[in-house]
């Protein structure tokens, strides 16, 4: 019973840090650049004799600094303004008054089945011609964007409150991480869709929103692990350890990205709403007194990774050597 207690407790922690991004995306600016300021005069006074060289610096140190909000609205703007008000004008503006102009030429020579057969076919092919030169282009251009910009907000908000990046300390190791990390990912996410397709009534979609809890946690907080100098199995391992937090953490996300009925309005609303996520696992607190049962969920995949891994770089390399 106090597990059961304590459980429910980390997980709405979890659901509680999980929000203070919305909060802080437009404040945090505001305190990073007070933070400069002090730095500056402090620099200033211990170093009077280069005050031309300090002004100049901070100059271009203030030009290269992104602010976190307008990387933030640089995300929104592109993913929701953009991508999905293309797909929503599309299907709710383009593609009705196509139908509307189709059937109306037709009602004047009674033709009206005419109409509905040709449109049976012309809807399809106006749809994946819309998807593939526009739909589809946009969604890769706004991944790979959205890559750079997830990346600046996550370190001006590192540098704000943690300082200096303690990376990996080598740059293989730090490739060879952020590759496994990738793969760790992407079969976790298939092990997620497995377990919603289980004949398990109710239980199978637990599960699976289990596992996209879990998932968008690691997202979020990867960003700052990684820069602590975290390898991967240790920050697999402390999410299965202290699951119950995670789980609430990355619960707001995982229900906001379920709704939408489409695959790709879902990307965009993730796309939308994590540079938030990003923040607050910057600054969030995780509740880790949870440990007596930890969930190896990260397991199978880790082993599957491993043996991939295993049968292809390691053969590899054997053979080279």
């Amino acid at each position: 019973m106090d597990y059961a207690k304590e459980a429910i407790y980390a997980i709405s922690n979890g659901v509680l840090d999980s929000l203070r991004g919305f909060v802080l995306i437009f404040t945090l600016d505001r305190q990073i650049e007070l933070q400069r300021s002090l730095k500056r005069e402090s620099k200033s006074k211990t170093t009077t004799r280069r005050s031309h060289a300090n002004t100049s610096d901070n100059i271009k140190e203030k030009q290269e600094e992104p602010r976190i909000l307008h990387r933030t609205l640089q995300c929104s703007l592109l993913n929701g303004g953009v991508f999905c008000f293309s797909i929503f004008a599309f299907n709710g503006v383009v593609l009705p008054l196509i139908e509307a102009l189709l059937t109306f030429s037709f009602s004047f020579g009674g033709q009206l089945n005419a109409a509905q057969w040709v449109w049976s076919w012309t809807s399809p092919v106006l749809s994946a011609t819309f998807s593939a030169l526009w739909i589809l282009p946009l969604f890769v251009l706004s991944k790979f964007v959205n890559c750079f910009w997830f990346q600046d907000i996550a370190d001006a908000a590192y540098k704000y409150s943690r300082g200096r990046p303690q990376l990996l300390p080598s740059i293989s190791k730090m490739i060879a991480d952020m590759l496994f990390s990738m793969v760790i990912q992407a079969l976790f996410l298939v092990q997620a869709m497995i377990m919603g397709l289980l004949p398990m009534a109710v239980f199978n979609d637990l599960l699976s929103m289990l596992h996209l809890c879990l998932l968008y946690s690691l997202y979020s907080f990867e960003y700052r692990w990684f820069n602590e100098g975290w390898e991967l199995p240790k920050r697999l391992t402390h999410i299965e350890n202290n699951w119950p937090y995670f789980f609430g953490f990355g619960l707001p996300l995982a229900i906001l990205t379920s709704m939408p009925s489409s695959t790709l309005v879902s990307g965009c609303v993730f796309s939308v709403l994590f540079p938030f996520f990003i923040i607050s696992g910057n600054e969030a607190q995780p509740y880790t007194r949870v440990r007596n049962y930890p969930l190896r969920l990260f397991s199978p995949v880790v082993a599957l990774a491993n043996m991939i891994f295993n049968r292809t770089i390691g053969r590899h390399s054997t053979r080279s050597m």
